[in-house]
């Protein structure tokens, strides 16, 4: 097959006008995808003009965006939401034998003392830990303008400790 000046006119047209290779390919017939592609390579076509995947990238990437930011939100919101919560259970203190995929598995104490246990409350769907221990555990992203609230996250969560 051979490019004629017919052929590369085409080319350049349709390209211009953001027609795929394979597109150009079945419009101008008897030349495969990859030569169109060859041939606006070395025509220097690539370059000159923005593919429909650069506008897409742009849509797909406001769209994690969102996506992050609506998360952060959900994130931030589903921890305060068990702060506000206050029927923490009371602890069921268990032995590494004795857990099972629905116990909190916070370690109480340190693994050489013999008063060593987990919490054993009722673990979170999807989580290791029960509401107490995974405020611990997850400490929710922010700015350091929000160290009040960290502070006071503390604070409730020793008195829930001390009250449990």
């Amino acid at each position: 097959m051979s490019w004629t000046e017919e052929k590369v006119a085409k080319l350049k047209e349709l390209w211009g006008k953001g027609s795929t290779a394979s597109q150009i390919a079945e419009i101008i017939g008897g030349i495969s995808r990859n030569a169109v592609i060859g041939k606006a390579h070395r025509l220097n076509l690539s370059a000159k003009i923005k593919t429909r995947t650069a506008t897409s990238n742009q849509n797909f990437e406001n769209s994690l965006e969102e996506k992050n930011t609506k998360n952060r939100r959900g994130r931030k919101s589903k921890f305060k939401s068990l702060i506000i919560e206050k029927d923490f259970e009371p602890e069921n203190p268990k032995q590494l034998e004795e857990l099972d995929e629905s116990s909190c598995k916070w370690p109480i104490g340190h693994p050489d003392e013999k008063s060593f246990y987990f919490c054993g409350r009722s673990s979170l769907k999807d989580f290791s830990y029960c509401k107490l221990h995974l405020l611990y555990a997850y400490q929710p992203k922010g700015k350091k303008e929000e160290t009040n609230d960290k502070e006071e996250v503390a604070e409730f969560i020793e008195k829930k400790i001390q009250t449990a």
